[in-house]
Formats: C-alpha cells, structure tokens, sequence
C-alpha cells in the first residue's frame, strides 16, 4: 500500500516518466493501474479479502518491477555503495525483497488468507 501512495501522492506523470525510461507499454494506463492496484490489492491482503484474485495482479506488478528495474543491481535489497562521516550510503535495491513479496503472495494463494480473514469470514456465513 505504502508504495502505490508513494506513486500516487508524488503524482503519476513522475511515475509515467519513469514507465516511459524503462520502456513499459501503456504508461499512461500503468502509472494509474499499478498504484491503485498496490493500494486496493495491499489493503485487500490486509484484511484477508479475497486473497488468492488479488495477489495474482499483484505478482505480476513485482515481476515486472524485478524484470525492468532490480534484476540489473543484483540480489541484495541492501546495496552499500560507501561509507561518509554520517553513515553509509546505499545504492538502488536488487531482487531480493521482490522474490520475498511473491512468496508472501503465493503463500496466500497456497495456504489461504487464514482464520481471521474476510475471506474465512465469507466462507464461515455460506
């Protein structure tokens, strides 16, 4: 959730340039779609609500994030560039913290939302 609102509150023609660097199709559209998607679907993981629809766009976001963006700086989230008198200085993140979102959302589709979920909820009234 916190990175789409990051998108969107920064507005999404910065994000549409970003979209049109990378070489993304339909950047208009996507600098929309893809924070609103992080923002609904984020929240929707949050309460358990239908979990196994929503982490479907949600992992194919990440997969493109990885793909166009982290693949290029490696594994590591933490990327330690240099050292300054007021501490280090870090680079751009890899793929590391990407794979971990997708296995978080996998899990979901696994292993269900859980017992304190809308979705258990849901199925506990039918």
């Amino acid at each position: 959730m916190d990175h789409g609102w990051a998108k969107l509150s920064r507005g999404p023609e910065h994000f549409e340039q970003l979209l049109v660097q990378i070489g993304a199709p339909f950047p208009y559209f996507a600098s929309w779609a893809s924070p609103l998607v992080e923002i609904f679907g984020g929240l929707a993981i949050f309460v358990g609500a239908f979990v196994m629809i929503t982490s479907l766009p949600l992992i194919a976001i990440m997969l493109v994030a990885m793909f166009t963006v982290h693949l290029r700086y490696g594994f590591s989230s933490i990327n330690t560039i240099g050292l300054t008198p007021e501490g280090p200085v870090f680079g751009p993140p890899g793929y590391e913290v990407v794979l971990l979102y997708i296995a978080g959302l996998l899990s979901f589709i696994l292993g269900g939302a859980g017992i304190f979920s809308v979705d258990s909820w849901i199925v506990s009234r039918k």
